[in-house]
């Protein structure tokens, strides 16, 4: 029972089960982890796939212990970590803010090294921009800037995090997401050709290198949640992921994702697993969280993928 408890209550922050339209899907969930020891390694790999999807919601949503923590860990973790084969191109290091008012702020970082040697253009409005690693999306709130939302254009990767809750005055980043079509390359990654950002609707267009499209709309953001809509210009073809959830485990208390919940079409009852445990599933919505502290990135978010259909309305 203590585990049904727990799940109650890692999900109690996301709501009731909502499906958009008439047209809502179950898709398939794929687990592709395997084990490390080395805690900075994105080894958690869950892959959602269907030919028919077109629109959905990413949730990053606060752990349901937040409010229970004294101190908050997120410095990196390099135990057991051997990195030295990685790739890595140079570049020269860059800070710019692409665009600015009271409220918003969008800014670009170029790193000194990366793992892909591809620069994408940025534009906003008729301003454009290239040779970024990292997009910072930052709002005003309580009289300070919060960064909520990042992208890396140069392999896809996004993070999400909602505002800090009332008790911290800072939380971290964990689980990335991907959206487009995937493909792996040494790791896993969706190749963009452009980023747009539209600073009236928040939203980001990326063309993708191979064809296609996608929107990602920041819907919505308070001290409990962020809420993305994402539409695609087409269904990906069902054999490759249309979005995809990178995370780190390495035990139950040092993980930024340890259990996976989901449900599938028109059923009320979840199913919860260990992450490393779970294989397959078809889900309407699936969580990935956790239900006990870590001392890795401790305040890190809980990522939810809902309200799948195959119309875009």
């Amino acid at each position: 029972m203590r585990g049904v408890r727990e799940l109650a209550l890692g999900l109690l922050l996301l709501g009731a089960p909502s499906a958009r339209a008439a047209d809502a899907l179950a898709v398939d969930v794929v687990n592709g982890s395997e084990p490390t020891l080395c805690a900075e390694t994105d080894n958690v790999y869950l892959k959602l796939q269907s030919a028919e999807a077109r629109r959905f919601t990413i949730e990053a949503a606060h752990p349901a212990y937040v409010g229970a923590i004294v101190k908050d860990q997120w410095a990196p973790d390099f135990t057991n970590c051997d990195m030295s084969n990685d790739p890595s191109f140079k570049f020269e290091k860059r800070r710019l803010t692409i665009y600015e008012t009271e409220e918003w702020q969008l800014v670009g970082l170029t790193f000194p090294s990366f793992w892909r040697g591809n620069q994408v253009p940025v534009r906003v409005g008729n301003r454009i921009e290239t040779g970024f690693h990292l997009l910072q999306l930052w709002t005003r709130y309580q009289e300070r800037a919060e960064e909520v939302l990042v992208l890396y254009p140069a392999d896809g990767y996004w993070r999400a995090r909602p505002l800090p809750p009332q008790n911290l005055r800072w939380s971290a980043y964990g689980s990335s997401f991907l959206i487009g079509p995937v493909e792996t390359a040494g790791r896993p990654f969706v190749d963009i050709k452009d980023v747009a950002f539209n600073p009236e609707t928040r939203t980001f267009t990326l063309n993708f290198a191979r064809g296609g499209s996608a929107t990602l709309r920041l819907d919505k953001l308070d001290q409990e949640r962020i809420v993305l809509d994402v539409t695609l210009g087409a269904p990906v073809t069902a054999d490759r992921p249309f979005a995809a959830l990178r995370s780190m485990f390495v035990t139950e208390g040092n993980a930024d994702v340890a259990q996976v919940g989901w449900r599938g079409k028109d059923i009320a009852a979840w199913t919860k697993q260990p992450v490393m445990d779970f294989k397959r599933a078809s889900a309407a919505e699936l969580w990935a969280g956790r239900t006990v502290s870590s001392r890795h990135n401790t305040s890190a978010p809980d990522m939810v993928f809902r309200d799948f259909t195959a119309s875009v309305r």
